[in-house]
């Protein structure tokens, strides 16, 4: 997730246990996108962005070998309350091109999130549109703050970030053990106050 766009943080995503489950995972519609509760049934066709090694270079586990590994995963986040996950969709298409997720993270309304889209729709500003309107949701919630972690070499990720206002808060050192080796992560975070819309 080196290049473009569609390129996602979300090394935590699916971490942790939260009030967040007390919410609800709303269909939230944009001018071109319907971005709906994820289910297994997205699987399949997700299964294209979780097999792609470039696109997976930076998550937290490494590429899907088969449908089944993509299908095992969701199934296994769909029972972790901590977590709610939209599948980005295109008005009038119901397959699922990517997800963003979030997931309250501690006490004092504090919420972390994660997304990836498909390389077909790289460039388009899908994601930015997505992850807009995902944190449109959570400030209108209550949240006080979003934040996200992600790899410092992946630029397309910390350029989206940083196009929504994120403001880089921090800098670990050796703080993932992942597929690619133990990585540092920077975070990103960004208050309501400061949110003026994507």
């Amino acid at each position: 997730m080196a290049t473009e766009e569609g390129q996602g943080a979300g090394r935590g995503v699916g971490r942790g246990l939260s009030a967040m489950a007390l919410r609800d995972t709303p269909v939230i519609e944009t001018p071109r996108l319907v971005l709906r509760p994820r289910t297994v049934d997205d699987a399949d066709a997700m299964f294209a962005v979780y097999r792609d090694a470039d696109l997976m270079q930076y998550w937290s586990g490494p590429p899907h070998d088969d449908v089944a590994q993509t299908r095992a995963e969701f199934e296994q986040r769909g029972g972790d309350d901590a977590w709610r996950a939209w599948a980005i969709t295109r008005k009038g298409d119901d397959t699922a091109i990517g997800m963003v997720a979030a997931g309250e993270k501690r006490q004092g309304n504090v919420t972390e999130i994660g997304y990836m889209l498909a390389r077909d729709h790289w460039g388009g500003g899908i994601a930015r549109e997505a992850v807009s309107a995902v944190i449109d949701r959570i400030f209108a919630e209550g949240q006080r703050r979003v934040f996200a972690d992600t790899d410092p070499d992946n630029a397309a990720s910390r350029a989206l970030l940083e196009r929504l206002g994120f403001r880089e808060e921090g800098y670990l050192r050796a703080e993932w053990e992942t597929h690619i080796g133990v990585r540092d992560t920077v975070i990103y975070g960004l208050l309501r106050d400061e949110w003026a819309g994507g």
